[in-house]
């Protein structure tokens, strides 16, 4: 099995920065996948950036996101990162770490295709 608990949260003004953390624990074959997900009030909940575990690929993000965030895992592959900058009110929402066993669910970046979720850490840009 595969635990994730997301840390790094909390409130900013617009234009700061916030660097979120994910530690993930179990079986590394189970989480191929790592991804960000978040999701506001209201909203359903929104792919933000998605990387592969075992590949050298670029990772993907949202296009709401590029250039401003950027995915990333420790050497060791049980951290999974994810650095915001220039932050704007639109980004408040509760940010979300998810693993999957498929190597190709990064990409889609779709919920459903996620099996193992963190609890889920609120970020404020006000």
């Amino acid at each position: 099995d595969v635990q994730l608990v997301e840390s790094g949260g909390g409130s900013v003004q617009p234009g700061g920065s916030l660097r979120l953390s994910c530690d993930a624990s179990g079986n590394t074959y189970s989480r191929s996948s790592m991804a960000w997900f978040r999701q506001a009030p209201g909203k359903e909940r929104e792919g933000v950036a998605g990387i592969a575990m075992w590949s050298d690929d670029d990772p993907r993000y949202s296009e709401s996101v590029k250039g401003r965030f950027t995915i990333s895992l420790d050497n060791a592959k049980n951290t999974l990162y994810l650095e915001m900058n220039s932050l704007k009110s639109e980004d408040t929402a509760i940010y979300y770490c998810a693993a999957d066993y498929s190597a190709a669910a990064w990409q889609p970046l779709r919920a459903q295709d996620f099996r193992y979720w963190g609890q889920g850490t609120q970020v404020t840009v006000s």
